[in-house]
């Protein structure tokens, strides 16, 4: 019997291991998985590398989906948690004492940089200096358009702490924009 979500669907015939339905799974989700990781690990290699993960343990595990919730907060939550888990062993792997210090910061001043970029290059800026946990809600229900019960199952938090990061996100971001000199308005 053929669910009317098509990505059900795709998750049933994938966990009987039918090919098709996994590679037409990919093919829907694997960008927005990619992205969602460019967010959390910001590179590249280690985004693609955590994305074939993802749909690797798709493969595996797609027989353990229990509808609970849509086919996308669940692959976003696989993601989350293979996020972290890389998070968790660069940290066990830090670089060595001194070697960050060597680094030569090529950067432009403040100054320069607001000069050379537009509105949006600095909200990105600004939410890339969120912490980790404040850009992951702003990046699921901006970005991803995810409720915040969504949000709460994918991070594996409260719904009120989703709430209450969200308030605190907003605030720094506001904060953030007005001392770049930028007020919340749009030209």
């Amino acid at each position: 019997m053929t669910n009317t979500d098509p990505d059900r669907d795709l998750i049933t015939r994938a966990a009987a291991k039918d090919r098709a339905a996994m590679h037409a799974l990919f093919a829907r989700h694997n960008v927005r998985v990619f992205r969602f990781l460019m967010g959390r690990v910001r590179n590249e290699a280690v985004a693609e590398e955590l994305t074939s993960e993802v749909f690797l343990d798709v493969w595996r595990l797609a027989g353990k989906y229990e509808g609970r919730s849509a086919v996308s907060t669940w692959l976003l939550a696989i993601a989350h948690n293979k996020a972290m888990s890389r998070f968790r062993k660069k940290r066990e792997d830090e670089l060595e004492d001194g070697v960050a210090e060597q680094v030569v910061d090529t950067s432009d001043d403040p100054e320069l940089r607001a000069q050379k970029r537009s509105k949006g290059d600095l909200m990105r800026d600004t939410i890339n200096a969120l912490s980790d946990e404040h850009r992951e809600v702003i990046d699921l229900v901006y970005y991803h358009e995810k409720s915040v019960r969504e949000v709460s199952e994918i991070a594996g938090i409260p719904e009120a702490t989703v709430k209450t990061r969200m308030h605190y996100a907003r605030k720094a971001l506001g904060e953030m924009m007005k001392q770049a000199g930028i007020d919340r308005g749009w030209p």
